[in-house]
């Protein structure tokens, strides 16, 4: 874990001097890889004096203060974790403190969660004690030293620039141990709590065992995650599933005792992959192993916490992103289930990296040490990204390299696209990821596969579809600019084909104009209406899915070509990859987006010459509408 830390009365002095700001930012750059916002560097100059010089008033300048702890496995920080041991008994205490500087506050909307400050029009920002509340929760649920002693940890809101009166809707919320409020009226109150739960000793000790703890969910954790997903679990594992699944199982009893073993589960779109990936979580979970789940996606790991965690903050905690196990000792975790594995990336390093922390560590192996038995699940033609290298070769090649033995199982059944093998193929081989060439659809009573003439009925053609009850999506290749919202709230048509505009899906976590945040574009029913591209489709599956292919691709002379200058996503600006590359990369992102659908495919072709070869492929016409 990750803190700058001092004891309190080092704290105060640093205050003194004018310079405690300048050494957090400084700390935060160099550990945590992000740069101070002037908000931050305030608020240390303001709250952290306050509290560094009660802790010295009350006798305590020799606790250690954790300064911007981060939480494990997460990006999170807690403002301070002052530590020490109990008066009384002697063992290791620890309170969370989340610091505001607010004057005011009061509930926003007689919602008990949410505040508004100073009557500011930013809008409602979350009850700090439900804020701390939270951490408290998250540090006990994955700290393995506290995992039998949650009475160690204690959180507090410190509102030191307010009187009671001004916050007397924060004060009269629900209290506990892990969620308690103070403010400068109260000061005298909020010190007699230090002094009960901290001891005047140094506080030293008890911030080492803090910060080399192992990170590892705990059983009550682990509990609440088996009742949860037990409560979604509406899966049966066939065959290869079965195999894959039962295969982990196993490894995971005999860990203990024999060599380190590697599981690749590999299989194309609707083999199973995810439910095989939640049947474990819940196994495992009912098991009391330490488990997580873990992805490259953003939107399918908020979707897999608003789903599989609905009802749960704890257990959301569970399902974690490829980049949050670079700082984590080898086998912390008894098993990492690394989901839509094709995402990993070659390392875990980003923009804001700090240099000594840019290892070159490849980030397969980062996952590969995580756990006792970790397991990739993947799909190697659902690369669609320069920067991705997840394949079967490089995590062999990871598992070679440190003597593990590898165990890989191959996923032949086909549960999304009705089930038609037949249609699968016909999409590798339309797209050139085949070596037979394109061909006629000869239809499939499982599938049904539908080319548009004209954007207006592509879209009419969904619409009706949901209309008789199925859900829908409109996809398309990134050959569109995305701008942001309006200032009306509204959303930008920038799809435009011929008279027909359609906006892009939210570019954002949160909801505009109706329309859902990017995370639940797939999932949400309100996503129908705007256009998703395969950020936001790759993972999901709906009833109907319409794809636009743009004028990044483009048929001429019997087959489809790849047109770079046509495509706009950022990710192919870069002049390293290569001409090769985006070819390869832009025919994967129209077999995802032309593999989502559970019942049906309609096709729109920007390009009037690849309409035209289409067509002659796909010789059906949309039921509800006569060709000319």
């Amino acid at each position: 874990m990750t803190a700058f830390r001092h004891s309190a009365e080092g704290l105060a002095v640093l205050a003194l001097e004018g310079t405690l700001d300048v050494r957090i930012a400084e700390h935060v750059r160099e550990q945590m890889g992000s740069r101070a916002q002037n908000s931050e560097l305030r608020a240390w100059r303001r709250s952290l004096p306050v509290l560094a010089h009660d802790l010295v008033d009350a006798g305590l300048g020799g606790v250690e203060l954790l300064v911007e702890y981060r939480l494990p496995l997460t990006s999170k920080r807690a403002d301070v974790i002052i530590t020490g041991l109990h008066p009384l008994t002697g063992k290791d205490s620890y309170v969370v403190v989340e610091l505001k500087q607010w004057s005011s506050a009061e509930t926003w909307e007689d919602d008990d969660h949410l505040v508004l400050v100073e009557r500011t029009l930013g809008g409602p920002r979350l009850h700090p004690t439900t804020q701390v509340r939270s951490y408290c929760q998250h540090l006990v649920d994955f700290t393995s030293s506290l995992h039998n002693q949650p009475d160690a940890v204690r959180g507090v809101a410190y509102l030191h620039n307010a009187t009671d009166h001004a916050v007397r809707d924060i004060l009269s919320g629900e209290s506990d141990d892990f969620g308690r409020a103070f403010t400068a009226q109260s000061r005298d109150a909020f010190v007699e709590f230090l002094q009960n739960r901290i001891s005047p000793q140094s506080g030293s000790e008890p911030a080492d065992r803090l910060l080399t703890s192992a990170v590892r969910p705990s059983r009550q954790l682990l509990s609440v995650a088996a009742e949860e997903i037990k409560n979604r679990e509406q899966f049966t594992l066939l065959d290869e599933q079965r195999l894959a699944y039962e295969l982990v199982l196993h490894a995971t009893d005999q860990a203990s005792k024999a060599a380190k073993e590697v599981i690749i589960v590999k299989g194309g779109p609707g083999s199973g992959k995810s439910v095989i990936a939640l049947s474990l979580l819940g196994e495992l979970s009912r098991q009391e192993r330490a488990v997580v789940h873990a992805t490259g996606s953003k939107s399918f790991t908020e979707t897999m916490r608003r789903y599989a965690g609905r009802g749960s903050t704890r257990v959301k905690n569970l399902f974690k992103y490829f980049n949050s196990f670079g700082e984590l000792p080898a086998d912390s975790l008894d098993v990492l289930v690394a989901d839509e594995a094709h995402r990993i990336r070659e390392t875990s390093a980003h923009r804001f990296t700090p240099a000594h922390l840019r290892t070159g560590r490849p980030q397969v192996d980062e996952l590969m040490s995580a756990a006792r038995v970790p397991v990739f699940l993947l799909d190697e033609h659902q690369v669609v990204k320069p920067g991705e290298s997840g394949n079967v070769e490089v995590i062999r090649a990871a598992a070679r390299r440190r003597g593990f033995r590898v165990h890989q199982i191959d996923l032949e059944g086909q549960f999304r696209c009705g089930g038609s093998a037949a249609y699968e193929r016909w999409v590798l081989g339309l797209l050139g990821l085949a070596p037979e060439p394109p061909r006629v659809w000869q239809g499939d009573d499982r599938f049904e596969v539908m080319i548009a003439e004209s954007p207006w009925e592509f879209e009419s053609i969904l619409a009706n579809k949901q209309t008789e009850g199925y859900s829908a999506r409109m996809s398309a290749g990134f050959c569109w600019s995305w701008s942001e919202p309006r200032a009306d709230g509204s959303l930008v048509p920038d799809v435009r084909i011929e008279d027909w505009a359609r906006p892009w899906n939210v570019k954002s976590e949160r909801s505009v104009g109706g329309a859902p945040g990017r995370s639940f574009w797939a999932t949400d029913p309100a996503g129908f209406g705007q256009v998703g591209c395969v950020y936001t489709a790759q993972g999901f599956e709906y009833d109907w899915s319409g794809v636009l292919i743009g004028p990044d691709l483009v048929a001429r002379d019997g087959h489809l070509f790849s047109v770079r200058q046509a495509n706009r996503d950022p990710a192919f600006r870069n002049q390293a990859v290569s001409d090769h590359d985006f070819d390869r990369l832009v025919r994967q992102v129209y077999r995802v987006l032309l593999t989502r659908g559970l019942v049906g495919t309609v096709i729109y072709a920007a390009d009037p010459m690849t309409r035209t070869f289409l067509s002659r492929l796909v010789e059906s016409t949309p039921a509800n509408f006569t060709r000319h």
